[in-house]
């Protein structure tokens, strides 16, 4: 239960200075650039954190062949997901509902994917939270 909270604790954490860095990135700075350097200074961090990480005595070669195509598809989408709200702070958006309207339109779109392919249930709470949500989209995006 412990890395129940842990874990969603880190990507809290992590998730709010993603917004703060992506906004404060100079607007002249080329975004491919400073992309390349962004993902430069996370594989330093992976090799750095990496032995601390449980491998369960499995060699790093035997890591690697346990991977598969959505790693280097999850590296394509990470790429774009950066690249876009790198462009959407340098086009206007303001930092303070940016990541909410993403946000909450990717929770809605993947609503049928956990449905159909991850055998997913939403319960009558649950659909009460979507309603809110829509809601919140709705008053979001008047002026």
């Amino acid at each position: 239960m412990l890395l129940y909270y842990i874990s969603i604790s880190l990507a809290i954490f992590a998730n709010t200075f993603y917004y703060i860095l992506q906004k404060i990135t100079p607007g002249n700075a080329n975004p491919v650039i400073s992309l390349a350097v962004t993902y430069f200074s996370a594989m330093i961090t992976c090799l750095v954190i990496l032995p601390f990480y449980p491998n369960n005595g499995e060699g790093l070669i035997d890591s690697f062949k346990r991977l598969n195509w959505s790693s280097i598809l999850l590296g394509v989408a990470i790429v774009g997901l950066e690249m876009g709200f790198l462009l959407a702070f340098r086009s206007g958006w303001n930092i303070s509902t940016a990541g909410i309207f993403a946000n909450v339109i990717v929770a809605i779109l993947l609503i049928p994917v956990g449905l159909l392919f991850f055998k997913e249930q939403l319960k009558p709470i649950n659909i009460a939270g979507i309603i809110l949500c829509i809601s919140g989209l709705f008053l979001m995006s008047r002026k």
